[in-house]
């Protein structure tokens, strides 16, 4: 005598398999313009905090980096002219965009000829095109 058993049928598996997967599509599809909004919020954040360190390498030499001496002058001290009087690390490494490219740092800025231009070359990975992000919110 066979028992009364009660399971699932392959044809049942596979449905609910079927709708996982469009939901889950249906997700990634939807999170993926959040993940290249992400990336530009990390621009902001990145800058604003390199920013900062080039107000305390200023504030303890008087002057910023050139752009010859670069972001590199925030991690190891300088060897070229002008050499700072008081320096100190301030960064572990040159930190890099999204996109995985160093930070452009040009000191006279071409933007800001009183200061510097610091920014990401953007998704293109190249300087001095229109998706240049100067971190501006």
């Amino acid at each position: 005598m066979r028992k009364n058993q009660s399971a699932f049928t392959l044809l049942e598996i596979m449905l609910v398999i079927s709708i996982i997967v469009v939901l889950l599509g249906v997700a990634i599809y939807r999170l993926r313009g959040n993940l290249e909004s992400s990336k530009f919020v990390a621009v902001q954040a990145d800058i604003q905090s390199i920013r900062t360190q080039l107000k305390v390498y200023e504030s303890f030499n008087g002057f910023v980096p050139t752009s010859e001496q670069g972001l590199q002058a925030l991690v190891s001290r300088p060897s070229t002219d002008p050499q700072p009087n008081r320096w100190t690390q301030l960064l572990d490494s040159v930190p890099k965009d999204p996109w995985h490219i160093e930070y452009i740092y040009v000191s006279p800025g071409r933007k800001n000829p009183e200061s510097y231009d610091l920014y990401s070359a953007g998704p293109d990975r190249k300087p001095d095109t229109a998706d240049d992000d100067y971190g501006n919110p």
